[in-house]
């Protein structure tokens, strides 16, 4: 099958839908039914969350350790099916060790969608000389988002339990798990000129990297407690019972067009400016919750929101690929590792919180302020950078 531009990106798209959406988001779109239907309780909700991206972070630590790229090839195939049998998996027991259990397993497969597959379309993008952005690719991020939300309001309205819930959200994984695998580029094929390039890397400075690795698990501490509690977060509120899933469309609706929006961003000011500009973005959309009930300030809240971590996550791995255009997976799997540790993090301390204050407040606000230390960051880093390109406008 010939492979194009489109059906690449639409591979890439469909692979985080099913990584992602399903193996991921949809337990944020769960978690309020899970807890008043199965007996899921607040503290074991944010310790499934954890297990789950403590999953992701060993899944990113595998990859950032293959350097055969067949190999990587072969794992994201295996990944998309370990990411539809996890998510069917759910619905058949109430034992919670054995959640935990799925939802690591499941979290492995999420690493798939956000490293390999970006490496794997990066490389393709190089070889075909094109431009290398990972804006379409990550759009599906909101996708993932807002497939997966529609799919559990639908489902709700027609009173569905939570187990056929998970069921049919492992149906609606098969359906994009075929476009992901078939359309996928394998890494041997050849650039248009019949040759395989090898790009010439153009590392960071150590302290560079360091100080990028910090700020980026300051943002992935910032964006886990939203992206995992929102629909909670607007659950427990008494005026707004029953707006969580709409909220959290609204978000994955925001967040599908953010990334390409950013990508004209990042010509304009840079990578890194863009990158700061979309950090108070996020602190903003964070903190809001925190301040107001109202319906449609958490409506901007979950609009800036989406329309801001996808840009953190497309604008530091598509830097990594700057770095590392010979294999960009690597320096990528560094830099998940930082993010993904915060997201261990996060969502067992936010639940040990919740638990104790009875509500998100402390939660949002120390995550807030974490998003603001990884500015300051941040902002050191346009200093540090001021000769590079990365903090120039790009052609």
């Amino acid at each position: 099958m010939r492979l194009t531009t489109t059906r690449v990106y639409l591979a890439g798209i469909c692979s985080i839908i099913v990584t992602a959406g399903v193996a991921r988001f949809s337990y944020t779109s769960l978690l309020p039914i899970m807890q008043s239907q199965a007996g899921l309780t607040e503290i074991g909700g944010g310790w499934l969350a954890a297990v789950n991206y403590f999953g992701y972070l060993s899944g990113v630590l595998l990859v950032a350790n293959l350097n055969n790229l067949d190999d990587k090839y072969k794992l994201y195939r295996l990944y998309l099916v370990i990411a539809v049998l996890t998510t069917a998996a759910m619905a058949l027991t109430t034992n919670v060790y054995l959640w935990a259990l799925l939802r690591y397993v499941s979290g492995v497969s999420t690493s798939a969608g956000f490293i390999i597959a970006s490496g794997l379309i990066l490389k393709w993008l190089v070889n075909q000389n094109k431009r290398p952005e990972l804006g379409f690719h990550f759009s599906g991020i909101g996708l993932s988002i807002f497939f997966a939300a529609v799919l559990v309001e639908a489902l709700m309205q027609l009173s569905v339990t939570w187990q056929n819930q998970w069921i049919y959200l492992s149906l609606m994984g098969i359906l994009f798990a075929i476009p992901a695998w078939c359309w996928m580029p394998h890494p041997s094929i050849k650039s248009i000129d019949g040759t395989d390039k090898k790009p010439v890397d153009k590392p960071p400075t150590k302290v560079f990297s360091y100080v990028l690795i910090v700020a980026y698990c300051c943002a992935g501490y910032g964006y886990v407690v939203s992206a995992t509690f929102i629909v909670d977060i607007v659950e427990r509120l008494p005026e707004l019972k029953g707006h969580g899933q709409q909220v959290f469309i609204l978000l994955g609706l925001a967040a599908s067009p953010a990334v390409l929006i950013w990508d004209r961003i990042a010509r304009k000011l840079g990578y890194l400016k863009s990158l700061f500009l979309a950090y108070l973005v996020q602190i903003i959309s964070i903190a809001l919750p925190a301040m107001s009930e109202n319906l449609i300030t958490i409506g901007i809240s979950a609009i800036l929101f989406g329309g801001s971590f996808v840009a953190c996550v497309s604008l530091v791995l598509t830097m990594a690929g700057h770095f590392f255009p010979s294999n960009p997976a690597k320096f990528m799997g560094k830099m998940t590792v930082a993010y993904g540790g915060a997201q261990m993090v996060a969502p067992a301390l936010t639940g040990q919180l919740v638990a104790w204050s009875g509500n998100y407040n402390l939660g949002l606000y120390l995550s807030a302020s974490i998003m603001l230390l990884g500015a300051v960051l941040i902002g050191a880093l346009i200093w540090l950078d001021r000769p590079s390109l990365l903090s120039r406008k790009r052609a």
